[in-house]
């Protein structure tokens, strides 16, 4: 089965895809899960497939335990908050630490870290395990509770919200319960609160269904996750290869969600004579860009090694992967109109910039 699964990774990989990963031993509410210590040989034995194909997980579910690995209905005892607490901590112990794990309820974290304040700034994509837990809702847009996502509903949306700034929420729909409607308004209200950031499209197909023929589906799928757009870009059209350069550039993120990935951002110059291209790392962390915000870019770089002659500008926003960093698949495009250079994963800044020397 690791030969097997280490195989569609790789087909993954080929077809410049990422995962959700979420592992479960029954589909049936009957049916047995394993005990504490299977699990953990299981993902010890699993540690070497996340390892290998960290660059193309982009979230785990917790899973393991109960039917479709949702948490509930154990038939090993796993669904105590000890037990939860163990299968999730050993679960980020064999993940690479810039992989986030998600888990069903937000009671659930809450229990299992002794809090209900949700993450704040200073302990956010750290190491920390509080920092690398964020949530999935498999009743989504279901109506009252979500089949028991939530005990206060009210209050755990909020701190959802408040928790998605910085770790991933996503999921898929559930029939809707006691007359609930989940209209095009009622989604997009609930993925704007919860920042919703990916949605199974498999289930529950009455309501997918029912966006797409009353035509906010497209909507949902543009505004799902992030989506960056160029403001403004301020840059001198003259510079040398020694001086300081000033980049201020403004992004604004018009999706429901921020990236919750780190990428690698650089100003590239492409030689408009010889068509040579040469990066420039930027310091900014792109996560900074929050729904509804805007991050500036202000920075002084550097030429050196850069040849004189006249260039044009462009953003990239790469993948932090060795392996994935100049797949264009994998680069960040931003929600601008004629600015994607599709072939090299790059932004046109549609600025020309001559360089001298001194």
């Amino acid at each position: 089965e690791l030969t097997l699964m280490q195989t569609d990774l790789q087909i993954l990989r080929e077809a410049g895809l990422k995962c959700v990963l979420r592992f479960a031993y029954t589909d049936d509410m009957n049916g047995t899960d394993a005990p504490l210590a299977i699990v953990e040989q299981h993902l010890d034995q699993l540690k070497p497939i996340f390892e290998a194909n960290k660059d193309v997980i982009a979230f785990v579910q917790a899973g393991f335990i109960g039917a479709w690995g949702e948490w509930h209905s154990s038939s090993n005892n796993l669904s105590t908050t000890e037990n939860q607490k163990k299968v999730l901590f050993k679960l980020l112990s064999v993940l690479s630490t810039e992989i986030m794990v998600q888990v069903r309820t937000p009671a659930m974290k809450q229990n299992i870290f002794n809090t209900t304040q949700p993450l704040t700034a200073d302990v956010a994509y750290s190491a920390e395990n509080q920092a690398r837990v964020g949530h999935h809702n498999d009743c989504f847009m279901s109506g009252g509770t979500n089949y028991g996502t939530y005990s206060n509903v009210e209050a755990e949306k909020n701190y959802i919200s408040s928790e998605a700034l910085y770790v991933p929420t996503g999921g898929e729909t559930c029939p809707p319960q006691s007359g609930y409607d989940p209209t095009c308004p009622e989604g997009r209200t609930e993925m704007q609160l919860l920042k919703w950031t990916y949605l199974n499209l498999d289930y529950y197909q009455p309501t997918v269904n029912a966006w797409k023929n009353s035509g906010c589906f497209d909507e949902f799928n543009r505004y799902l996750g992030y989506r960056l757009a160029l403001v403004s870009a301020e840059l001198s059209k003259e510079a040398t290869t020694s001086a300081e350069y000033q980049v201020k550039i403004s992004l604004t993120n018009k999706g429901y969600a921020p990236l919750y990935n780190y990428k690698n951002t650089l100003l590239v110059l492409k030689n408009k004579d010889s068509g040579t291209a040469y990066e420039v790392p930027l310091a900014v962390d792109v996560r900074a860009c929050k729904p509804n915000g805007t991050l500036t870019i202000a920075e002084s770089v550097k030429f050196t090694g850069i040849p004189a002659g006249n260039y044009n500008l462009y953003l990239k926003i790469a993948d932090q992967s060795e392996t994935l960093k100049n797949r264009p698949e994998y680069a960040v495009r931003l929600a601008n109109t004629d600015t994607w250079v599709e072939e090299e994963g790059l932004n046109n800044l549609n600025h020309e910039l001559q360089i001298t020397t001194p």
